[in-house]
């Protein structure tokens, strides 16, 4: 700024140069303006509010003291039991439930071997009812092959006797 004002000193530009420098202080330069605003921030703070935070932090202090020295152990004991308490409930249901799924299997097992001897029953009974029907048929188609003779019998024994009748 110096030079450029000893550079202008002696011209008719001196007087637009510090027109600007005096506009640009007025428009850009805010810092007057801030350091006032803050001085007044931290006057308005500390006449105010005193030493009110530094109560309320001694309040928490104590508070948070107390509670690590006093209600924490007591909640933790307490903690400590219950889960205890809870975890042996938990173990004995949990041996039930394995005493349940045990008989559970077992009964499963019984059932199992009890539908495999039907099954082996069923399947029994079906190869004697196969072989018995196979037999049946077997007569049956005995049966048939023997009156399929006896009527061929017959019915060339009919034929013989109409050849009789037919050369007259």
């Amino acid at each position: 700024d110096r030079k450029r004002e000893a550079l202008a000193a002696g011209s008719p530009i001196q007087p637009i140069i510090k027109d600007v420098g005096e506009i640009y202080s007025r428009l850009l330069d805010h810092r007057p303006v801030i350091q006032g605003e803050i001085r007044y921030f931290v006057k308005e703070f500390e006449e105010k509010r005193g030493l009110r935070e530094l109560r309320v932090l001694e309040n928490l202090k104590n508070t948070i003291f107390e509670t690590n020295e006093h209600i924490l152990p007591k909640c933790e004991q307490a903690m400590h039991d219950n889960l205890n308490e809870a975890f042996k409930r938990l173990q004995a249901a949990n041996d039930m439930i394995h005493r349940l799924q045990e008989r559970e299997h077992e009964e499963m097992k019984l059932q199992a071997d009890k539908l495999m001897a039907r099954e082996e029953e069923c399947v029994a009974h079906w190869e004697e009812l196969m072989k018995e029907q196979r037999n049946k048929q077997a007569e049956v188609d005995e049966e048939h092959r023997k009156a399929m003779e006896r009527l061929k019998e017959q019915y060339s024994e009919m034929e013989k006797e109409l050849a009789k009748y037919v050369s007259f």
